[in-house]
C-alpha cells in the first residue's frame, strides 16, 4: 500500500521563503494569517491527512461507491463518512469562508497547502468538499441576499456540500447544446426538469443536504450560450427562511463506473419538476458559473501536484530499499548483494524529473493561488486588475500543466517499481488511474489550451501574458550580473523573446485562418508552462540562497534547477517546431481517409 508523508518542508520553503505569503497577508490587511497561525493549518492538515484520510485511499478504490436504486441515494466506502465528520468537527470547510457566514476568514492561499495535502491523501474522498467552495463563491457574489443567508452558512459549516450541473448526455463542453428547463412558478421559484452527467458528489450519505448549482434553459431563453441561466437547487427543498421542507425532485439515477477515483461518486442526476431559485441575473448563468468553474480548475491542478508528490514519495522510497545491480561506474554498496536502484541514471532520470516538476509546480501552483487574495484585497486598483489578469492567464496553465505531469510522474513512479508497480499491493497503480481523471474533468487541457491561446492571449491582447514576461525580465534584471540564478538568465531571457515571436506569428496566421490558433494551442499552453516552470525554479535558487536554510537544501534546490534547465526546458523546442509547422499539417488529411 502506498503511504503519504506531508512534505511540509518544501510547502513552507514555496509558502515563505519563494512567495513570502505572510508578507504579503499582512500588506493585504490579513492580520490574521500571521506565519504561526500558518504554520499551525500545515502542521494539523499534515496530521489529519496522514492520520485519517491516507489509510482510506486504498479501501475507497476497493469498494467504491454504491447506488440504491430504489431510493436513489448513495453509500460512500467504509471510513469515508466518519473522515467527513472529523473533518468538519475541525473547521477545515470554513478555512477560508467569510467570518460573517461561519468561516474562519483566511486569505485563499492560506488553504492551497492542505488542498495539495488532501488530494494526496486521499483524491476520492477530496472530491466530496471539494466543490463546496466554488458553490460558496459563486453564491457570494451572485446570489441574492437571501440566497447568501440561506445557503452560505451551512455550506461553509460543512453541513451541506456543493456540486456544479453543466454536463447533458448529448453536450459536453459545448453548453450552448444544453437542454435542462426551469420553468417559473407563482412563489418566485423555478420548476427544472433535465438530466446531467458526470456530477462529482452528487449525491452522497456525508451531509443532510447537497446544494446543486444547475444550468437551465427559462422558457423564453434565445439559443445558444446567450440563453443560459443558473439556479440553486437543493437535494431537500429549502425555504427562503432557510426552514428545511421535503424531498425535492432530484435523484441519482445512476453512479459511473470508472477507471479511477473509485471512492468518488460521479453521477447522473435527473431533475424532474425540482424547485429551484434563480441565481443572478437570466440568461447570464454561464458567466455566474465561471466563478465557480474557475476556482474548480486552480483546484483541479492542485489535484494534479498532490498525486505526483505521493507518488514521488513512494518511488525515492522503493529506489532507495531495491537492491538490483552495480552501478556501471563500479559498487556503490559493496557489503550488500547488489547497489539500490537509485545509482542506475535512467531511475534517477525519472525521479529528478517528478522532483523538478513538482516542486516548481508547487510554486507556480501556490502563486496562482496568492494571486486570487492580491485581486480580491489588494490596495489599489491597478495591482488588483494586473493581478486578475495574471491569474486569468494563469489559470489554464496551472490547471493543464499540473494535471498533465500528474500523470506523467505517476507512470514514472509505477516505471521505478518495475513490475511491481503493475500489481495492485504497492498502491502506485491507483494514483496513476486516479490521475488521469485530472486531465479531463473542469475541461480538458485542450479546452485549457484554447481558452489560453483564444481567450486569454489573443481576445484580451495578452494583458496576463505581458504580465508574467515582465516578472521574468525584472528576475533577469535582478539577477543578470553575479546574481543568485545569473547561470539561469540566459536561457530565459531566450525562451521568453521565443515565445513573444511565437505568439505573433501564430496571431498573424490566425488572422487569415482561424483554424491556426487549435492547431497551435496545445503546443502553446505547454510551451508557456515549461517557460513560466523555468522562471519559479530560478526564483526558488534565488530564495534558497537568500534562506538559512542548511546547505544540502540550497545545493538540492540548485541541482536540480539546473536538471531542469538541462533537461526539460529543452521540451519547448518540439513544441516551437510544432506550432512553426501550422495547421496544414493537421487539416490537409480528409476526414474519410483517416482509415484509409
Amino acid at each position: 500500500m502506498s503511504q503519504y508523508q506531508a512534505p511540509l518542508n518544501d510547502m513552507r520553503f514555496a509558502t515563505f521563503d519563494v512567495l513570502g505569503v505572510d508578507t504579503c497577508f499582512a500588506r493585504l490587511g490579513f492580520t490574521d494569517a500571521t506565519r504561526d497561525v500558518l504554520d499551525a493549518v500545515l502542521e494539523e492538515g499534515a496530521r489529519f491527512t496522514e492520520t485519517v484520510l491516507a489509510p482510506l485511499n486504498a479501501v475507497g478504490d476497493r469498494a467504491g461507491c454504491t447506488l440504491d436504486k430504489a431510493t436513489g441515494r448513495v453509500t460512500t466506502p467504509p471510513g469515508f463518512r466518519e473522515a467527513y465528520a472529523q473533518f468538519v468537527e475541525g473547521g477545515w470547510s470554513g478555512l477560508t469562508a467569510p467570518p460573517e457566514f461561519g468561516g474562519q476568514g483566511l486569505p485563499h492561499a492560506a488553504g492551497i497547502a492542505l488542498k495539495e495535502m488532501i488530494d494526496a491523501a486521499n483524491l476520492a474522498w477530496g472530491n466530496f468538499p471539494l466543490l463546496s467552495h466554488g458553490a460558496t463563491e459563486a453564491l457570494l457574489h451572485h446570489g441574492e441576499d437571501w440566497q447568501r443567508d440561506v445557503f452560505l452558512k451551512p455550506l461553509v459549516e460543512g453541513r451541506w456540500t456543493g456540486t456544479m450541473c453543466l454536463t447533458e448526455p448529448h453536450a459536453g463542453t459545448d453548453l450552448g447544446l444544453l437542454r435542462t428547463r426551469a420553468e417559473p412558478q407563482a412563489d418566485g421559484s423555478y420548476s427544472v426538469t433535465g438530466t446531467k452527467i458526470f456530477i462529482t458528489a452528487g449525491d452522497h450519505d456525508m451531509t443532510e443536504n447537497i446544494v446543486h448549482l444547475v444550468l437551465a434553459r427559462l422558457p423564453d431563453a434565445p439559443a445558444g450560450s446567450k440563453g443560459i441561466s443558473l439556479f440553486v437547487v437543493p437535494r431537500q427543498r429549502v425555504a427562503r427562511d432557510g426552514a428545511l421542507g421535503e424531498p425535492n425532485g432530484v435523484r441519482c439515477g445512476s453512479l459511473e463506473h470508472k477507471m479511477g477515483i473509485h471512492g468518488s461518486a460521479t453521477c447522473v442526476m435527473n431533475f424532474d419538476g425540482a424547485q429551484g431559485w434563480l441565481v443572478g441575473q437570466p440568461n447570464k448563468g454561464l458567466a455566474a458559473m465561471f466563478t465557480m468553474m474557475n476556482t474548480a480548475r486552480l483546484a483541479v491542478g492542485l489535484q494534479g501536484l498532490g498525486l505526483s508528490d505521493r507518488a514521488y514519495q513512494n518511488a525515492l522510497r522503493y529506489a532507495r530499499e531495491r537492491l538490483q545491480m552495480r552501478s556501471a561506474s563500479g559498487a556503490k554498496h559493496p557489503d550488500k548483494a547488489a547497489d539500490p536502484i537509485i545509482v542506475h541514471p535512467d531511475v534517477r532520470r525519472m525521479l529528478l524529473t517528478c522532483k523538478a516538476l513538482i516542486e516548481g509546480g508547487r510554486a507556480m501552483g501556490y502563486h496562482a493561488a496568492l494571486l486570487v487574495d492580491i485581486a480580491h484585497a489588494a490596495p489599489n486598483a491597478q495591482e488588483r486588475e494586473q493581478a486578475d489578469a495574471l491569474l486569468g492567464f494563469m489559470t489554464p496553465i496551472v490547471k493543464a500543466c499540473l494535471t498533465e505531469w500528474g500523470v506523467e510522474c505517476t507512470y514514472h513512479a509505477l516505471q521505478c517499481f518495475g513490475g511491481h508497480g503493475y500489481i495492485a499491493e504497492h498502491g502506485v497503480e491507483q494514483l496513476a488511474r486516479d490521475a488521469r481523471i485530472t486531465t479531463l474533468y473542469e475541461g480538458t487541457t485542450g479546452i485549457q489550451a484554447l481558452d489560453l491561446l483564444g481567450r486569454k492571449v489573443l481576445q484580451q491582447r495578452g494583458a496576463g501574458l505581458k504580465a508574467m514576461l515582465g516578472m521574468i525580465d525584472a528576475l533577469c534584471s535582478e539577477q543578470g550580473d553575479g546574481g543568485a540564478a545569473s547561470e539561469f538568465v540566459d536561457a530565459l531571457r531566450e525562451k521568453t523573446a521565443q515565445w513573444q515571436q511565437l505568439t505573433q506569428r501564430i496571431a498573424e496566421r490566425a488572422a487569415s485562418n482561424a483554424d491556426e490558433v487549435g492547431a497551435a494551442s496545445y503546443d502553446y499552453l505547454m510551451f508557456s508552462g515549461y517557460v513560466t516552470l523555468a522562471y519559479w525554479w530560478a526564483r526558488s535558487v534565488v530564495a534558497s540562497e537568500a534562506s538559512s536554510r542548511p546547505a544540502a537544501f540550497k545545493a538540492a534546490k540548485r541541482e536540480t534547477a539546473r536538471f531542469y534547465f538541462e533537461r526539460i526546458l529543452p521540451r519547448t523546442l518540439a513544441h516551437a517546431a510544432a506550432m512553426e509547422s501550422g495547421a496544414e499539417t493537421l487539416t490537409a488529411l480528409e476526414a474519410d481517409a483517416f482509415d484509409a
